[in-house]
């Protein structure tokens, strides 16, 4: 006999309590994943990253940024519940943040690979993200000292450490060298 999953709705999943092993959850199409925590070396170049952005976006007064898995909706019927590691809204995206999660997409979205990840779920990610309206995602691979700018999920432009990213016209001025968001 089959067992039956009761799927979640954002508002839902947002209800649930935070998991007490240090684990990290999202919701897909109404189902809780829950994945390990990612490490040192994630949490070094995601600090790195939400600092130079961050910084870069208060100093211009250009809008939102945000850090640690904050969730923002995907996906509606069933829904979806993401919680990238680093996102940037525009003051006109998001001229309020709310208290649950966030229905507008973000600008711009960082996501620091973990060793548990594999190629088949950034892939997954990145339609998503794409499909909802992000308009440009970065993955920074801290193993491979590389950083990926996708502005559509089937194609990156893949930077080494010597290299210099810039925020093209979504964060216009922005500039950090590769190496600065690595351990």
């Amino acid at each position: 006999m089959a067992t039956v999953v009761k799927l979640l709705t954002a508002e839902e999943f947002f209800l649930l309590p935070n998991p007490d092993d240090g684990s990290q959850q999202e919701l897909v199409r109404g189902e809780v994943i829950t994945m390990p925590p990612p490490g040192g070396m994630h949490g070094v170049c995601c600090l790195k990253a939400g600092r130079r952005i961050g910084n870069y976006v208060e100093e211009r007064e250009l809008g939102t940024v945000t850090s640690n898995d904050t969730g923002f909706i995907t996906e509606r019927g069933p829904d979806s519940v993401r919680g990238p590691d680093i996102a940037y809204w525009s003051k006109d995206r998001l001229p309020v943040v709310p208290v649950g999660y966030i229905e507008v997409p973000p600008n711009l979205l960082v996501e620091v690979l973990s060793p548990s990840n594999t190629s088949k779920q950034i892939r997954s990610k990145l339609k998503e993200y794409f499909a909802k309206g992000v308009r440009i995602v970065c993955v920074i691979a801290p193993e491979d000292r590389t950083l990926t700018i996708y502005r559509t999920p089937d194609e990156g432009r893949l930077l080494h450490e010597t290299a210099t990213a810039t925020g093209e016209d979504v964060l216009p001025g922005f500039t950090c060298r590769v190496s600065d968001l690595l351990p």
